[in-house]
């Protein structure tokens, strides 16, 4: 009996590892599936990307419900809840991420600030600013990188591979196995940088490493959202925030006239943010978790794994 089980356990793992790097290898083939001499910031490139992206996203959860009649799991709920599209605790799941994402860059934000000629009264006509949003909206590289790299990333590699890794490894561990095929569908940067000549090799590579870290990261933060929140669009806003502000400049901090308050206010925002991390994706606020059902559907992700939930 114990043998029947680890053996349907073993295959569960093996078909959400399967399921989880076809959906990777899918993601990043589709960017290639173009031959184009131009740099990938062309917008005829970016158009291009667009349309073979936004096809794969939006089969990966045909690829979901593939996983879940091919091995027989039964989260108990609908399949669009599942990958967070859900109204219930849709206000606080929107809000709360991204403030707390906020507060982590509180440094890099207040540094900001104090470099940027304008004042909060010209931020905020600019904000309020129709034609702002105009040329943002036709602007290719801000929609790459504000509204459909956020969307689509987060949609397959959270979305969509939490739900199948879930059920093999238990919460926790998914949060952490998660990320690493987002960091390494990142590496696929280094084609273009070697392509057109961004830099020596050993710069190259070294870049994506630390890129492979930067987003491993960032992806068990925003993995650890989605299974608190149990709604995708926290953890697609973080992540269309992170990428406007980009890696905290701490060097530049470090040399700052006024350096004293911009460290100060870098160790501020950490400390605040491990500080209010639980509280601010209590589960509480945001009703039934779909992905937490699948948590106690084998061995490996039962007890221990729960305490993500609660």
């Amino acid at each position: 009996m114990a043998g029947a089980e680890e053996a349907a356990g073993s295959g569960l793992c093996r078909a959400a590892l399967l399921f989880c790097l076809s959906l990777a290898c899918a993601y990043v083939g589709s960017l290639y599936v173009w031959k184009s001499h131009l740099p990938r910031d062309h917008p005829a490139v970016i158009k291009r990307r667009f349309t073979s992206v936004l096809i794969v996203s939006g089969l990966s959860p045909v690829l979901v419900w593939v996983w879940k009649e091919a091995t027989g799991v039964k989260p108990g709920t609908s399949l669009l809840a599942l990958l967070g599209f859900r109204l219930e605790g849709i206000f606080p799941a929107t809000v709360l991420p991204l403030l707390l994402t906020m507060v982590l860059f509180l440094g890099p934000l207040i540094q900001l600030s104090m470099d940027c000629p304008w004042d909060l009264v010209d931020d905020l006509k600019v904000a309020f600013d129709p034609r702002f949003w105009v040329l943002c909206l036709t602007d290719m590289r801000w929609l790459r990188n504000q509204v459909i790299a956020p969307f689509t990333e987060e949609l397959v590699f959270r979305a969509c591979m939490l739900p199948m890794l879930v059920p093999c490894t238990g919460l926790g561990p998914a949060i952490f196995t998660c990320p690493l095929f987002f960091g390494v569908a990142h590496f696929h940067h280094v084609i273009e940088q070697l392509r057109f000549r961004q830099g020596s090799t050993a710069t190259i590579f070294l870049s994506a490493v630390f890129q492979f870290s930067y987003t491993a990261v960032f992806g068990a933060y925003t993995a650890f959202v989605f299974i608190r929140t149990g709604h995708l669009i926290g953890p697609v806003l973080c992540h269309s925030f992170c990428n406007y502000v980009g890696f905290p400049a701490v060097g530049a901090a470090l040399e700052h006239p006024r350096r004293v308050v911009v460290v100060f206010f870098y160790l501020l925002g950490v400390v605040l943010f491990l500080l209010l991390l639980h509280p601010m994706t209590d589960p509480a606020f945001f009703g039934h978790l779909p992905v937490c059902s699948l948590a106690g559907l084998t061995d490996t992700s039962s007890s221990s794994s729960l305490s993500w939930c609660s």
